[in-house]
């Protein structure tokens, strides 16, 4: 409890350093543009838009409950559709409180409700993330290679006086394209420091008991049903259809992208590129920060400066972007929640 607790003040920290590092140099002119921005989407066409958005990231979310249940299938268990998409948004509403807590929360849902082991679907769950990883690592190398000259001529326009709002350069360029792996080597590093404490605190207690310990069995699980994860993708009954649902899966977030583009009237004439980089490098605002407050809002605008968009327009979008995909997820989390409560749970071989 007293880790999940500093997790959530280290990355609502960040969250709140971002917020003020994207607002810090705002001059009046600026506040005035992005008040302006704000306000310019109180139309019936721009609220469409943004409510359609919010639409495509739900199926999304959709397309990822029902992949899961193919993974899950070869295991020798069912899930019911609604089961699987209700255990997702509470995994997302989860993680907005708690980083990480959702996917815990996600499989304790599935096994209360539809009687899932913990460690098989908690295997399955890792899976999904490694496989989106490798996605996304592809996407995110492909849009720095589309988008090299983009990135050249930022640096060219940099020295002319022409900024982000926060400071590029080369170096900076390339720690950009390199952060991620950074991150992810990070947190293993976190990871195994935290259990080489851990195993040597169990050792001075009882040395003879070490491979025992609860910690170990703990582990032996996990591991366990992370192997049975990868071995449901090699056993599943309709591959097509994971790659048919992973396709949709990313789609859908593209969709949700592209079509908030067109709620600005300063961002509907950019076309498809932008908003497939907007979605890409965007993501990582949601990995370095609680929720991706602050550091979302401040990306997107760092991407749009580089397509001509003042700066002030970029972050109000980012702001509304990410309001409205925080309010979707916390209404249909929060109804995910109730409807669960009235789910029959001795109906888990039942299909939905």
């Amino acid at each position: 409890m007293k880790n999940k607790v500093v997790q959530l003040l280290v990355f609502l920290g960040l969250g709140i350093f971002f917020v003020w590092f994207s607002i810090k140099d705002l001059k009046p002119e600026d506040v005035k543009t992005i008040k302006e921005s704000a306000t310019g989407i109180l139309n019936f066409k721009s609220i469409l838009f943004i409510f359609i958005s919010m639409i495509c990231a739900l199926l999304a979310h959709f397309f990822r409950a029902i992949r899961n249940i193919l993974m899950i299938d070869p295991l020798g268990y069912h899930v019911r559709k609604t089961t699987a998409f209700y255990s997702v948004m509470t995994c997302y509403l989860a993680n907005l409180a708690v980083p990480r807590l959702g996917e815990v929360l996600r499989c304790t849902f599935l096994q209360r409700y539809d009687q899932i082991p913990f460690q098989k679907s908690f295997g399955t769950v890792v899976v999904e993330r490694i496989i989106d990883l490798l996605i996304f690592a592809f996407l995110f190398v492909f849009i720095i290679f589309l988008n090299n000259d983009l990135l050249s001529n930022l640096i060219v326009n940099k020295k002319e006086g022409i900024t982000l709002g926060v400071w590029i350069d080369e170096k900076w360029v390339w720690f950009w394209k390199l952060k991620y792996l950074f991150l992810i080597a990070t947190i293993i590093a976190t990871a195994l420091l935290i259990i080489i404490s851990y195993i040597k605190k169990k050792n001075k207690i009882n040395q003879k008991n070490v491979t025992q310990s609860i910690f170990i069995r703990f582990v032996k699980k996990i591991v366990v049903g992370l192997w049975q994860g990868l071995i449901s993708i090699k056993d599943l009954k309709k591959p097509y259809l994971f790659i048919i649902y992973t396709i949709a899966i990313w789609a859908f977030y593209y969709l949700g992208v592209f079509l908030c583009f067109f709620a600005f009237d300063f961002l509907k004439f950019l076309g498809p590129m932008p908003a497939f980089v907007v979605m890409v490098v965007g993501t990582i605002g949601f990995i370095i920060s609680q929720g991706g407050l602050g550091a979302y809002p401040l990306i997107v605008a760092g991407i749009l400066v580089l397509y001509r968009v003042d700066y002030a327009q970029g972050l109000a979008a980012g702001w509304i972007g990410w309001t409205a995909q925080t309010i979707m997820i916390l209404i249909f989390g929060f109804t995910s929640l109730i409807l669960a409560s009235f789910l029959k749970i001795e109906n888990r071989a039942t299909s939905s």
